[in-house]
């Protein structure tokens, strides 16, 4: 009864774009789906192999390049990031709607392959706010966390680029807005063939 549709959600490390976007899964997880990302960086604490991300080695990831496995894929960080073609394609099949949580540079060539997708750019309300998430998650040195910061910089002026921006102050009210924007984009009148999907016209 409604298009399917791609979710692209980007955002600075530290900005909350995970917990946001689980929220939501979690929420509408009869039709939307997680699009799971290859990494070549280590798992952080807690982590799950094939539920937060598949961790892979660099030579398995370019392996997976050289075969076009990628519908996109970009270095961040010093580590390789990639979305599945594949996945993305079955999900979209079987009439999901599909969530990417990606950085700008993948988010870019989705737009040029996914004009229709929907994107979405999560900050934080400061950069101090920022540094002091990345600080308390404690799972990275210093120097990462500054690299990251640097980022951060670079990133956010890529805002433009995405139809909406969520300032995650606070988790609650940020879910609430981006909530929001999943249920409005199913609401468009041009995403709707027939209306008789829709309503009953018989009188």
């Amino acid at each position: 009864m409604y298009k399917t549709k791609l979710f692209v959600v980007s955002a600075p490390s530290g900005a909350g774009k995970t917990s946001l976007c689980n929220k939501l899964i979690n929420k509408y997880k009869d039709r939307l789906k997680y699009s799971i990302s290859y990494t070549t960086r280590e798992p952080r604490i807690g982590e799950i192999d094939g539920q937060d991300y598949f961790f892979i080695d660099e030579k398995k990831f370019k392996e997976m390049i050289e075969n076009n496995e990628f519908l996109e894929w970009a270095v961040v960080h010093g580590n390789y990031y990639g979305t599945s073609k594949k996945i993305i394609d079955k999900y979209l099949a079987e009439g999901y709607d599909v969530v990417l949580d990606i950085d700008p540079q993948g988010a870019r060539q989705i737009k040029e392959k996914y004009p229709d997708a929907v994107f979405i750019f999560i900050v934080a309300p400061s950069m101090k706010e920022l540094r002091t998430r990345l600080i308390n998650r404690r799972t990275e040195s210093m120097e990462k966390i500054n690299l990251r910061m640097k980022n951060a910089l670079e990133e956010i002026k890529y805002f433009k680029m995405y139809d909406y921006l969520i300032v995650n102050k606070y988790l609650n009210v940020a879910f609430e807005e981006l909530n929001a924007i999943y249920l409005s984009e199913h609401l468009k009148t041009s995403d709707i063939d027939d209306i008789n999907k829709i309503i009953d016209l018989e009188v």
